[in-house]
């Protein structure tokens, strides 16, 4: 059964999505796809997780766990999340930065950093799985589901800009 949770950061409203003991979905207000409630069933343990992890993050301290999480995509999409996972707080990537690290994985010469573009925004746990840590290869910011203004502040907020 799929339950919803609502938090409030300081950059706005968040929806949490859950199923079971993990965390499988994640947006602020400005990305929350259409046809997600905002709360809805049963209160799950790894919401109080998530909270915990939001208030440390938010209180400007690094979590030093990550809540558990069931990320629904593609091979393809779950070894690019892999990868926004072992990006630390307070540093980015760029696409192509992770693309060069997906092809070393398969042992192939090159991969798409647009690919890889394509699976980052496909990521279903914003923040957590830090597709916002992600930029251009000149160092712009690009590609946001939540708008750059958002990526912005996240990456102001981590001291990175």
């Amino acid at each position: 059964m799929t339950s919803f949770a609502r938090y409030e950061s300081p950059l706005g409203g968040i929806t949490l999505e859950g199923s079971g003991d993990a965390l499988t979905g994640l947006w602020f207000d400005c990305q929350r796809p259409a046809g997600i409630p905002g709360n809805e069933g049963a209160w799950l343990p790894v919401f109080d997780l998530t909270f915990r992890w939001l208030d440390i993050y938010f209180s400007g301290k690094v979590p030093d766990f990550t809540p558990a999480l069931e990320l629904a995509g593609t091979p393809f999409q779950r070894e690019v999340w892999s990868i926004l996972l072992e990006i630390p707080y307070g540093h980015t990537l760029s696409y192509g930065e992770i693309a060069a690290r997906v092809a070393r994985r398969r042992g192939l010469r090159r991969m798409s950093p647009q690919a890889v573009g394509g699976a980052v925004g496909r990521n279903p746990v914003s923040l957590i799985v830090p597709c916002h840590r992600v930029i251009g290869a000149d160092g712009s910011l690009v590609g946001y589901a939540g708008g750059l203004s958002l990526k912005s502040s996240l990456l102001h907020f981590e001291g990175v800009i």
